[in-house]
């Protein structure tokens, strides 16, 4: 067993869980409820379902490659952890382009989604 994508995949399950449950209450409700025109808003929601959907998969997948250590788990891994790792830099830049302070705080998903990069990577060596 790998420890290091066992754990990569319970943090990956534990960010889609919030994903899911604190997503839908904080952007999700005031998305469907805003004046937005419907296609862009219902194009959003897609895109916030695709990212839950996204998010499960790919704590399954490290699961799976964390206990059965299939054939091509170190490709797998090193693909999924950068996958992690472009979802934390997606929220980086456009954190850093915030005004004011605490800029990288505002949008705080990177501190979740960065050590699943980074225990991935690990797990994929």
């Amino acid at each position: 067993m790998n420890g290091w994508l066992l754990g990569a995949g319970i943090a990956a399950a534990a960010v889609a869980a919030v994903h899911v449950i604190a997503g839908h209450v904080d952007p999700v409700r005031p998305l469907l409820d805003s004046a937005l025109p419907d296609v862009p808003k219902r194009t959003m929601h897609v895109v916030w379902h695709w990212v839950s959907v996204d998010l499960v998969l790919t704590a399954i997948t490290l699961i799976v490659l964390a206990v059965a250590e299939p054939s091509g788990t170190e490709l797998v891994a090193l693909l999924t952890a950068l996958h992690f790792a472009a979802y934390s830099v997606v929220f980086v830049v456009i954190a850093a382009a915030l005004p004011g302070p605490r800029r990288l705080l505002r949008l705080p998903q990177w501190i979740l989604l960065a050590p699943i990069a980074l225990l991935a990577f690990v797990g994929a060596a």
